[in-house]
Order: structure tokens, then C-alpha cells, then sequence
């Protein structure tokens, strides 16, 4: 096992991405705490952690539009594990919808979820590290259409939420610079997961397929690709990093249009 590192974080650690995060961080040798509204989902994310022989994992149940729910799962974290210094702000959903048909409720939904959630996550995680008097790290996943449109539309409510994590990244760079607290964003691009192939069903073709001509390296990327950015970017190998989005989407976005 690895040398103990600070305790991580990880919203959405419950499946795909996140779960893939909270792997690779544990495998790095930092206790997890594994948090998701999906409880069953954490609880799998931590028995995989278990298997690969890194015990020191919990779930936690919690609602990241939810302040209480938040502050309650880290302070489940510091009670169990410790202060965490590693935090993961993962959690998102996707509702795909052009403006004039999409209900307001879905509007809601999907900035209240991906980007008051992430305000929220690095709301406690800020205030947690503040008061533990350390240093730590924060990612946040963003997406590429924070900076580019998606080619098949219907991206609205989505592309604004992320817009506005990306945003929030940057501002909480400059913040909390001087107070040893880096932030940054990682932006997946089109990642070979099960919410994937349902954000694609309509298209006719199956998302391996349309990356092969739609994406510069011409595959998908496996979630452990994600999971070793954000890694990295957490590390002590990335000290003089921060208010950077580190892009990991095959050249995707180099084409200045994004089709997932």
C-alpha cells in the first residue's frame, strides 16, 4: 500500500467517473470518503476500494443542492477518516432540452445539481480546511461545453451550468491563492460510461462509433484517464497549479465544436 496521503473527498464517487476517482485515489493511498445520493452506489464505489486492499473508504449518503446535507457528510469524513484536503466536486446530471421546450423545473434541476452543488461542495470543503489550519486542493469536473457548443444542440442548461463551474473555479483560484487552498477544473471529454451512451441513444449510432470520426484520437476515454488527471492535479506534483482547466478529451474541443 501506499504511503497515507491527505483524506480525499469525491461527490458522485458512487459510479462512472467519480467511482473511478475515488479508485485511483485510494490507490494513491489516501483514505476516501465516498459521497452520493446514490447510498448503494458508494457503498459498491467502497467495497471495490476494499477488494484492492485500501480499507480506510466510507459511504456517505448526502444531497449536494443541500448545505445541511453537505456539512453532515463532511463532518462524517472528518469524524471517521479525518479533515479531508482532497475534494473531488463530481457530482452532475445531464437533461438534454432546447430552451423554449425545457420546464423550468428542469432548468432547476440541472443548475441547482452541477453548479449550486459544486458552490456548495467547495463551500464546506473551504470552510473545512480553513478551520483545519491546513493547505488542500480542490477539482472541479467541468465539461467542454463550458467553452464550446454542442454540434447536436439541446445543450443549454447544461453548457450554462458548467459555464458557470468554470467560472467559479477561476474566482476561487484568485480567493484562496495566499490561503494554501489550489482550485482547478478537469474537463472530461466523451467518456465511455453508461450516462454516455444514454446522453447518445437518439443519434442512431452508438458513441464508440461516432467518436471514431468525431474525435481527433478517434475513441472514447475511459474514466481511469479521468480519474489519473484528476490525480494528478491534486498532487503535490501540481503545486504551482491552480484556476487551470486541464483538458482530457482527446483533441475534442481543439476542434472548436463538441457532438457529445
Amino acid at each position: 500500500m501506499s504511503t497515507e496521503q491527505p483524506v480525499a473527498f469525491v461527490t458522485g464517487g458512487g459510479a462512472g467517473i467519480g467511482r473511478e476517482i475515488a479508485l485511483r485515489l485510494a490507490r494513491d493511498g489516501s483514505p476516501v470518503a465516498v459521497a452520493d445520493f446514490d447510498e448503494a452506489g458508494a457503498r459498491e464505489t467502497v467495497r471495490q476500494i476494499r477488494d484492492i486492499g485500501h480499507g480506510k473508504a466510507i459511504a456517505v449518503s448526502c444531497d449536494v443542492r443541500d448545505e445541511a446535507s453537505m456539512e453532515s457528510a463532511f463532518g462524517e469524513c472528518i469524524r471517521t477518516l479525518g479533515a479531508p484536503r482532497k475534494i473531488v466536486a463530481n457530482a452532475g446530471i445531464e437533461i438534454a432540452g432546447e430552451v423554449h421546450t425545457m420546464p423550468l423545473a428542469e432548468w432547476n434541476n440541472i443548475l441547482q445539481t452541477n453548479l449550486t452543488g459544486t458552490f456548495i461542495t467547495c463551500r464546506v470543503a473551504t470552510r473545512t480546511i480553513l478551520g483545519a489550519e491546513a493547505t488542500g486542493a480542490i477539482v472541479c469536473i467541468s465539461s467542454p461545453s463550458a467553452s464550446v457548443g454542442f454540434a447536436g444542440g439541446a445543450n443549454g442548461a447544461y453548457g450554462a451550468s458548467k459555464g458557470g463551474v468554470s467560472a467559479l473555479v477561476r474566482a476561487m483560484a484568485i480567493d484562496y491563492a495566499a490561503r494554501g487552498i489550489r482550485v482547478n477544473a478537469v474537463v472530461p471529454g466523451a467518456t465511455a460510461t453508461s450516462l454516455l451512451d444514454v446522453t447518445t441513444s437518439g443519434s442512431g449510432m452508438s458513441a464508440a462509433e461516432r467518436a471514431v470520426f468525431q474525435i481527433p484520437m478517434a475513441r472514447l476515454a475511459d474514466p481511469r484517464e479521468i480519474a489519473a488527471a484528476v490525480a494528478w492535479v491534486l498532487s503535490e506534483e501540481a503545486s504551482y497549479v491552480t484556476g487551470s482547466h486541464l483538458f482530457v478529451d482527446g483533441g475534442l474541443t481543439a476542434r472548436g465544436a463538441n457532438d457529445f
